[in-house]
């Protein structure tokens, strides 16, 4: 098992037909409603949701330095313990590090779920992947050394177009980790496991219509190529919902999607 903090959302009265591992993204915790997967709670009406805060975030413990392998290790930790094993979901820098789990353990893995991965390096071939990949390398080398954390939080949003959240001390502290962290993007991750796998993976994405032009152009364009290549790469199914942050801006979507593959998969096992 794992130190790591988990919140769990059950109320199925005892009937949940499966659990499920929620890994979250960058600047935010399992639960947050913001960011995080607050909208996907109503999937605890049949689910035993595992909200995971990964290190550093949430009432999760402090780290030195955010990882996607010790994530990674985190969530083997959580599947381990849980019997007929669990469906993974992971958002963004969560993405990288469910793919790193459900290739070291596919044997309890019930299905993937992919929501804008941030995994790029495995499509670096891409024009526009591969110009991300630069430009991300050299900002993250460029950064002020005395920068601080509302500094950071308000050049990741008003800096891309976006409303910059409150500078909250729980936020602020997701942003710490978000400075000092191992890079998802630059994520050597293995696609062949993924590929070979009998359980289902999904990919969710948002269109991008409608985002703010910067954050389309340095954000979204590279995910959207990078989740087509892994997508066939790996033989995964592809959603694609209006706007820009999925399980937030478009929760009714991306929880029926998610009902429907959990059923699927749960059917075939």
């Amino acid at each position: 098992m794992t130190d790591i903090h988990v919140t769990v959302w059950d109320d199925s009265d005892g009937s949940a037909r499966a659990a499920a591992i929620f890994a979250h993204g960058v600047m935010t915790w399992g639960t947050d409603d913001r960011y995080g997967f607050g909208a996907q709670r109503p999937l605890a009406d049949a689910y035993r949701l595992l909200m995971v805060d990964r290190r550093g975030h949430g009432a999760s413990p402090d780290i030195d330095r955010t990882d996607y392998e010790v994530d990674a290790d985190d969530i083997v930790g959580l599947l381990t313990g849980i019997p007929g094993g669990a469906h993974l979901v992971g958002h963004s820098y969560g993405g990288v590090a469910v793919m790193l789990a459900a290739a070291r353990r596919p044997d309890l893995v019930r299905s993937l779920t992919l929501i804008q991965p941030g995994a790029l390096r495995p499509a670096a071939d891409h024009p526009v992947v591969a110009e991300a990949l630069q430009r991300s390398r050299q900002a993250t080398a460029e950064l002020p050394p005395d920068l601080s954390p509302e500094e950071y939080l308000r050049m990741s949003t008003e800096g891309l177009g976006l409303p910059m959240p409150e500078p909250t001390p729980e936020r602020l502290r997701t942003v710490r980790a978000a400075m000092r962290e191992r890079p998802c993007w630059d994520a050597d991750v293995p696609l062949q496991p993924l590929a070979d796998a009998a359980w289902p993976t999904l990919i969710i994405t948002g269109t991008w219509e409608g985002a703010p032009e910067a954050y389309r152009r340095y954000a979204g364009e590279p995910l959207l190529a990078a989740a087509d290549f892994i997508a066939d790469r790996i033989g995964a199914e592809r959603l694609r919902v209006p706007g820009f942050y999925p399980h937030t801006e478009q929760p009714t979507l991306v929880n029926d999607a998610l009902r429907d593959l959990w059923r699927r998969a749960d059917a075939a096992a």
